[in-house]
């Protein structure tokens, strides 16, 4: 391990899992909802197929399509360039877009898991009381399915934190600006140094360690509280 120990990817890793779970949170409780109170089931399946895909993507095909999309000589990216002076390519922007379109799945199935389990004769019961459906959504359904959604929101996260393939391809691998703690790893185990990737790889999975014991902890707090 050289003197100088970059701590670099750690910041950018954070801020971007940061980033991720606060967008990848609402978006995904609000896709579920949504795909829950479709009325055709085939759309249904087809929309829930399509939300869930990246999930059993590789990371780099993900990455791919996102790279031909916002890429800097393709027309959404160059759209951003030309008319907000925003690069999302191989910039942070970019290390946020692979994240969240990597945890989003995981999000999304675990509210869409959550709303179902609430019994619906909660719904009914707003709805006879002349509850608009977004207001049963915000006073009924969401705060039932409250635990489940905040597992699902732990558990993308650690999940935006460990993300490489995507972000390799859309974000590339700059130090000191998109060279999260995977990419760290990688980089320092191609250059040999193998102390600086395995003090990479204890960050890392001690964090991923911490979230996990804190998902297991909190369900088991929800447990006992809905046994008293």
């Amino acid at each position: 391990m050289s003197d100088y120990f970059d701590l670099s990817p750690l910041w950018i890793s954070i801020e971007t899992a940061a980033a991720t779970i606060v967008i990848v949170f609402f978006l995904g409780v609000l896709a579920a909802w949504w795909v829950e109170r479709l009325s055709s089931e085939i759309v249904k399946i087809l929309v829930d197929g399509i939300f869930t895909l990246p999930m059993v993507l590789p990371p780099t095909v993900a990455g791919f399509f996102l790279l031909v999309v916002f890429g800097n000589n393709r027309i959404v990216g160059r759209f951003f360039i030309d008319n907000f002076g925003i690069q999302i390519a191989f910039n942070w922007i970019a290390t946020v877009l692979a994240a969240g379109v990597i945890s989003f799945p995981l999000m999304y199935r675990s509210a869409r898991g959550a709303l179902v389990q609430v019994d619906k004769g909660i719904m009914e019961a707003g709805r006879s009381l002349g509850m608009t459906e977004w207001r049963i959504f915000w006073r009924l359904h969401l705060p039932n399915a409250l635990p489940g959604i905040i597992a699902g929101g732990l558990l993308a996260f650690a999940r935006g934190l460990g993300e490489f393939g995507a972000t390799a391809m859309l974000a590339g691998n700059i130090a000191g600006k998109t060279r999260t703690l995977p990419l760290a790893v990688y980089s320092a185990v191609a250059a040999g140094d193998f102390d600086s990737a395995g003090v990479y790889v204890l960050i890392i999975v001690t964090i991923c360690l911490a979230v996990v014991i804190g998902l297991n902890y909190y369900q088991h707090y929800m447990k006992k509280r809905m046994e008293e």
